[in-house]
Formats: structure tokens, C-alpha cells, sequence
């Protein structure tokens, strides 16, 4: 097992990837389920041993906030790369964390929605945006996106610009109804990016107390299998205090169970690469 003392594994690029850094978008149309909370964490424990940018486009800039970045401080991010106002490069910003780059959520990324219908290409900005600066990219080896809880414009742009969709999904009786949308909008928006796949469902806000948490946990994974990672996140209220401090909770305490099972969330991540790089060498 992992630790934040012992290396993570190294990292393989999946069958059907694009070149360059592999692209990750992290979502889910039902908020609260802890899609920024796993975002930063699995972005911190993979910078132990890999370079990693974290894109923010969540208008609530929640993701930007955990990092250490409050919103009078921000400047320039997303918004102003998906308009096409700056390259990448010009708009990444050093996190506390060696290893992790920030593209923010800046104040003006609430209007983008409205925007973008307007725009031409609307679905394709993030992608474009991202594939004329291959330089910038080169320096990574993931790029997560931090979605909005909804399935409008910008969560579109993530997932046609991404090569696979990870899902935290909360231990919840709503579980698999939410799921279930997700996996839809994932084949809808293969039309567009053929290449998209659905990398994973992650548990997270676990409760063995509970005995709904047991059963969503067992139902979800009697449904998608393998596609459910074997890592759950607990419900720790470490967790939910480390984003008032702007820190992961890895950094604010590193030997909670939280921290300690994103660490192992990580680990996994790049197992499951390095496990499809063998299977596309075979």
C-alpha cells in the first residue's frame, strides 16, 4: 500500500489515447457527491511522482479555493481560455504543491454557459484551446478537469477535450439513477469524441456504519464491475475541514483515512493504466 513516504506506480498511457498528458475529466451532474474533494486529492497524491495540471471549471471555483487560490486572487483562467482570449501558458498558475499546476476558475466563468451557445464550435473550445499549445502540455503527464455538478456547456467541453470520464459517486439511494444519466451522456457525447470512455466510479462519503452505504456500494458494483474502483473514499471529517485551510487534505493531515485513501485512489489510477498499456502491448 502507498504511502506518502513510498512512490506511486508510473504512469501508461491507455489504448486509443491522444499524445501528450493523459486527460481526465472528474464528473457528476448531482453535486455534493465529492467530485472537487477527489479532483484535488488525486491531483496532489499523483504530483508525488508525476506532473500534473489541474483544469478548474466549476463557475463555483471550488477546486481553485482548495488549492490555496481565493477569488480575489485568481486573474485570468478558464473563462479566458475556453474565449480564446490566452494560450494555456499564459494563464497556469503555480499551487503550493510541487508537481501541481492550476488552471483557475476565474470570476467570469459563471456567464460561460451563456456564451458559449453563441460560439462557433461551442462543444470543441477546451479541446482546441488545449491542442494549440502542445508545448505547455508536454510538461505534464495528467490533466484532470474539474466539472460543474450539471451537464450543460462546460461539462461538454471537458468530456469532448478528455480521453476518459472518472465519477465520484456518494454511497447514496440515488446512486444509480445518477449513474446511469452519466453513463448516457457518455455515449451521447462519443459522437463528438469517439475516443471518450468511461475510466471509472469511485465511492466516495463511505459510511461502514451505515448499512445503505453497504448496499449502494454492492449494488454498483454488481452493475458496472470492474469499472468501480476497488478504493473507497470514507466519510472523514478531516476531509471536510481541509478546504476551509485552502489545502488537500493530504497536506492539512496526510495519516487521516481520508488522505490516506486518496493516496490509495492514486495508486490505483495508475495501476489501471499501466494494466491497459500491457493489454494494448499484447
Amino acid at each position: 500500500m502507498p504511502g506518502p513516504d513510498r512512490p506511486l506506480t508510473t504512469r501508461a498511457t491507455p489504448a486509443g489515447a491522444k499524445p501528450g498528458p493523459r486527460r481526465i475529466a472528474l464528473a457528476n451532474q448531482k453535486g455534493g457527491v465529492g467530485k472537487t474533494t477527489t479532483a484535488i486529492n488525486m491531483a496532489t497524491a499523483l504530483s508525488t511522482t508525476k506532473r500534473v495540471l489541474l483544469l478548474d471549471l466549476d463557475p463555483q471555483g471550488n477546486a481553485s479555493t482548495g488549492l490555496g487560490v481565493p477569488r480575489n486572487e485568481r486573474g485570468e483562467g478558464s473563462y479566458a481560455l475556453l474565449v480564446g482570449e490566452k494560450p494555456l501558458s499564459e494563464l497556469i498558475c503555480p499551487s503550493k504543491i510541487p508537481g501541481l499546476d492550476l488552471l483557475p476558475a476565474d470570476n467570469d466563468l459563471a456567464g460561460a454557459e451563456i456564451e458559449l451557445v453563441g460560439m462557433e464550435d461551442r462543444e470543441r473550445r477546451l479541446a482546441r484551446a488545449l491542442d494549440r499549445d502542445p508545448a505547455t502540455l508536454a510538461r505534464y503527464d495528467y490533466i484532470l478537469m474539474d466539472c460543474p455538478p450539471s451537464l450543460g456547456l462546460l461539462t461538454l467541453n471537458a468530456l469532448v477535450a478528455a480521453q476518459s470520464v472518472l465519477v465520484p459517486l456518494q454511497t447514496e439511494f440515488f446512486a444509480l439513477e445518477g449513474i446511469s444519466q452519466m453513463t448516457r451522456t457518455v455515449e451521447r457525447v462519443k459522437r463528438l469524441n469517439p475516443g471518450l470512455s468511461l475510466d471509472g466510479i469511485v465511492l466516495t462519503m463511505f459510511d461502514r456504519r451505515n448499512n445503505l452505504s453497504e448496499l449502494v456500494a454492492r449494488d454498483v458494483r454488481s452493475f458496472f464491475k470492474d469499472r468501480v474502483y476497488d478504493t473507497v473514499i470514507p466519510r472523514n471529517i478531516r476531509v471536510s475541514e481541509a478546504p476551509s485551510h485552502g489545502l488537500p487534505v493530504l497536506l492539512y493531515d496526510v495519516r487521516s483515512a481520508g488522505a490516506q485513501a486518496y493516496i490509495q485512489l492514486a495508486a490505483e489510477l495508475l495501476r489501471r493504466d499501466r494494466a491497459r498499456a500491457k493489454e494494448r502491448a499484447a
